[in-house]
């Protein structure tokens, strides 16, 4: 399935129903009097955030979504058929814009939660309203509500509790491959991952979500590369996750290269707790790690944790400490009933 994390879409909410002129003529009936119903309300436009989704591929294909007009209203006192709403099903993480893509109408975090976007117009009266003691055969109804029409983006942000960065190469996808049931595509050239995968990765009867976005480099807050169009996807992380190739000549230049790169997107992206790790230390020998570790703490500061995901060398000390950076409430924790493999 394709990923795609923005789309423009058209709403439209139906209009009301015009109300009903009518009267009563019937044999042998000695008073008649107004009968026209009311006209039924227009459907309205709703979003909502469902379970199953993590891409926005559907509105590609559908990108009009008119809801149903209201019926006008009718004689006998019958009012008209309300019109029936449209919701559209958008995946948990999904924020809706104005067609300037800059107002934020609305953001759907939590599983169910629901936001009426184009309100459906009311149905006009029928003649049977304005009746009274003094016009008791009123000849007037009024026309039905028109429904409103926006031009809206979705823009999908998605949900994940470690966000994995670093530059092209770094080893992100085979790590996220090592610890989880995901299947990225690796290989030895830039630029291997050209969309965000998720993984769900378990350790100390508990699971969480890692996010793989495509690799960052120099410029990419300018446009460069793939730019910065997929760092969004981890600004809803609880923790990030910086690996650092350690067959690189310049361990020290690209972490600097990343680090600015957060600090040019802004927000609150760049003060996210951080675990920096130095990756692909099976491929050096104990001098050479001891070497990369003190040039990479050197530059960053503070602590560095080695690993290979190729041989599973430090993975599980290094998903200990992203557990311990990922609040109770995200976490799925598992039950020794689901550790009880099935037996018939």
């Amino acid at each position: 399935m394709k990923f795609l994390d923005l789309c423009k879409v058209y709403i439209r909410s139906g209009a009301g129903g015009g109300g009903c002129v009518s009267f009563r003529r019937e044999k042998y009936i000695e008073f008649g009097g107004p009968d026209g119903g009311d006209g039924g309300s227009g459907g309205s436009v709703w979003v909502e955030a469902v379970d199953g989704l993590n891409t926005l591929i559907d509105f590609r294909y559908q990108q009009h979504f008119f809801a149903k007009n209201g019926q006008p209203g009718m004689g006998k006192q019958r009012t008209g058929k309300d019109g029936e709403d449209i919701v559209l099903r958008v995946p948990v993480g999904t924020e809706i814009l104005d067609e300037d893509q800059e107002t934020l109408i609305c953001d759907l975090t939590e599983l169910g939660q629901r936001v009426q976007l184009a309100r459906g117009g009311n149905g006009g009266f029928g003649n049977l309203h304005f009746k009274s003691a003094t016009n008791q055969a009123p000849r007037r109804a009024n026309p039905g509500q028109d429904g409103v029409e926006r031009t809206l983006w979705l823009r999908l942000k998605l949900i994940a509790d470690v966000g994995l960065l670093g530059l092209p190469n770094a080893g992100k996808s085979t790590f996220l491959a090592a610890t989880s049931n995901a299947r990225p595509k690796i290989a030895d050239y830039p630029f291997t991952t050209l969309h965000p995968n998720l993984g769900v990765v378990g350790v100390d009867n508990t699971e969480f979500v890692v996010a793989d976005i495509p690799g960052l480099i120099e410029g990419a807050s300018e446009g460069r590369g793939l730019g910065d169009l997929f760092l969004g996807h981890v600004e809803r992380c609880a923790v990030l996750l910086h690996l650092i190739d350690g067959t690189s000549q310049t361990i020290a230049e690209d972490y600097r290269t990343i680090i600015n790169e957060l600090e040019a997107y802004g927000g609150e992206l760049a003060e996210k707790p951080r675990v920096t790790v130095l990756n692909k230390i099976d491929a050096l020998d104990e001098d050479q790690r001891t070497s990369a570790r003190d040039e990479l703490q050197k530059a960053s500061g503070g602590k560095i944790m080695l690993m290979s995901s190729v041989a599973r060398d430090g993975l599980t000390e290094v998903l200990r400490v992203l557990r311990s950076n990922i609040d109770d409430d995200r976490l799925r924790f598992r039950s020794e009933e689901d550790e009880t493999p099935w037996q018939p």
